[in-house]
């Protein structure tokens, strides 16, 4: 498979870095095509652990060229602090083996500024808070889209960048006195601060959509890995419950600058139940000790912020809309391990949204907002599965779950993971 991209299929948190670190043992290059520093990836090795957040997990494998591409958002003092982090505990990045792409937008403090008031107005004012991890990504985009944003291709021309930030902020601190009340900020002051903290990035910008397709023309194997999951896409996810950026996989060919003829394949991961974070409808969600329960045998505590993730069972209402959006060829079930214990297992098969059933997850937010679940129940299972390593040993109430959310998606499931550790997936056949 030459070009693989791997698509979150609920609202992100599946999983993908897990399933990506040990796909990228077979493949030459991880290419990140959205999102920022808002994302949390894991990885562990041993009885290390790993969290990223810009910088793609398959970093850690040897001779892998990891690529930041142009549909990422790079907050350039996270990103430092990131590899620095990263180099302190013995993982190898230079120049070699990670490219950052010229055309990126960059994240500028102006922008977490105003994320963070933005939240916080909306929380005083009874708006309804989105639920933003309050590090600029979405103004970020909104001034891309806007056409004021400034691109890591910028840093290198400094007067030019300085420019660009005093021309944003002659429309922004009017914003920021008159709305928020803030001071006014200096362009001068931000221009350099953002330039000082971009100087150890040079040695890593490149034309990374060159790189990408020369690379595939080449016939290397590549990786596409995106953030968040396909229920947060800014089109096709729960509006305006969502992330800024494509998170389906449509958004590996506009965020890496290649065709989407392209990519060959898209492998969806899911967990064996749900999660979300933040603000936004949760059909399946259980507000109860279960809930609770589930959260701490899985650790669903977010990686970029450290809150307690909302959990519930698994959707199979939205997780087959989310393959066939990003028309998934396979699935990688996750956590499975999680629910090792569980006397009964509920699947949602369909929900009931005043007094009509709908199998396909609805675009209006108030349907999913009233959706109510219908389950199906399955027994469940006490034996340990953190070390079985082929399907076939796992207990059979487990292979019938996973064979149900097959019938269920209507698309096979290949990997299925079973414990922390970096081994702990199994590849059904």
């Amino acid at each position: 498979m030459p070009a693989t991209v791997l698509v979150g299929m609920q609202w992100g948190d599946e999983g993908k870095a897990k399933v990506l670190d040990a796909l990228a043992d077979e493949t030459d290059i991880v290419v990140r095509y959205q999102g920022g520093a808002n994302a949390g990836h894991t990885v562990v090795v041993g009885k290390e652990r790993y969290a990223f957040h810009l910088v793609p997990s398959g970093i850690l494998r040897d001779n892998k060229v990891c690529v930041i591409a142009n549909g990422c958002v790079v907050d350039p003092i996270e990103l430092v602090k990131e590899i620095n982090e990263l180099r302190t505990r013995g993982v190898k990045i230079d120049s070699t083996n990670l490219q950052l792409s010229d055309r990126a937008q960059l994240v500028m403090p102006y922008h977490r500024l105003v994320d963070q008031l933005s939240e916080k107005k909306k929380e005083t004012s009874g708006a309804g808070k989105i639920g933003t991890t309050g590090r600029g990504i979405g103004p970020a985009y909104v001034d891309k889209v806007a056409r004021s944003g400034i691109r890591v291709i910028d840093v290198l021309r400094p007067s030019y960048l300085v420019d660009r930030v005093r021309q944003r902020l002659t429309e922004l601190n009017p914003v920021l006195i008159a709305v928020y009340g803030h001071e006014p900020l200096d362009a001068n002051k931000i221009a350099d601060e953002v330039l000082a903290a971009a100087q150890p990035l040079k040695a890593f910008i490149a034309d990374t959509a060159a790189f990408i397709n020369d690379a595939l023309a080449h016939g290397r194997r590549l990786l596409f890995e995106g953030a968040q999951g396909s229920l947060l896409d800014i089109d096709h996810g729960t509006y305006p419950y969502v992330t800024s950026s494509n998170a389906t996989a449509g958004g590996a060919a506009t965020g890496s600058g290649v065709s989407p003829k392209r990519i060959d394949t898209a492998l969806g991961v899911a967990k064996a139940y749900t999660t979300r974070v933040g603000a936004g409808p949760f059909p399946t969600e259980l507000k109860d000790a279960q809930g609770d329960a589930i959260r701490e045998r899985g650790g669903e505590f977010g990686t970029t912020t450290g809150r307690p993730r909302r959990c519930g069972w698994f959707d199979a209402v939205g997780v087959s809309y989310a393959a066939e959006v990003s028309g998934v060829d396979a699935i990688a079930l996750t956590k499975l391990d999680v629910l090792t214990g569980e006397k009964e297992l509920q699947l949602c098969t369909r929900y009931k949204v005043e007094g009509r059933e709908l199998t396909r997850f609805p675009a209006d937010i108030h349907a999913v907002e009233l959706a109510q679940p219908v389950y199906e129940s399955m027994p469940g299972w006490k034996e340990s599965l953190e070390e079985i390593r082929q399907y076939e040993k796992l207990p059979k109430a487990a292979r019938d779950y996973v064979e149900r959310i097959e019938k269920l998606v209507g698309i096979p499931v290949r990997y299925i993971g079973v414990g922390k550790s970096r081994d702990a997936l199994i590849e059904k056949k």
